[in-house]
């Protein structure tokens, strides 16, 4: 479970660059000037494609998450990893159903 919430924080990273490089690309074709945010198109592909599957990855954390603190009931390792893809989750959730992005 910790490798999978180390996994999950390293996505919301992602999701967080993710959502700046698609600001500075709506920045740019407004000024009408855009040729990229990043000159390398694979790692920014790669920080896209990770920040908003982090939406998924996170969710089903967060269930797994849910059912071992309900099953178990014992103490976690990393309680503020948790807590911090928990409010990950929450942003995301309202960035892509309730934000007009």
């Amino acid at each position: 479970m910790k490798f999978f919430a180390k996994l999950v924080f390293i996505c919301n990273c992602c999701f967080i660059v993710a959502v700046i490089l698609r600001l500075v690309e709506n920045a740019h074709k407004k000024e009408g000037v855009f040729n990229g945010s990043i000159k390398i198109q694979p790692l920014e592909s790669m920080f896209v494609i990770l920040g908003y599957g982090a939406i998924y990855i996170n969710f089903v954390f967060n269930i797994f998450l849910l059912i071992s603190l309900v099953s178990r009931g014992k103490k976690t390792p990393l309680p503020w990893l948790y807590v911090v893809n928990f409010l990950f989750l929450i942003v995301q959730i309202y960035y892509f159903f309730f934000s007009n992005y």
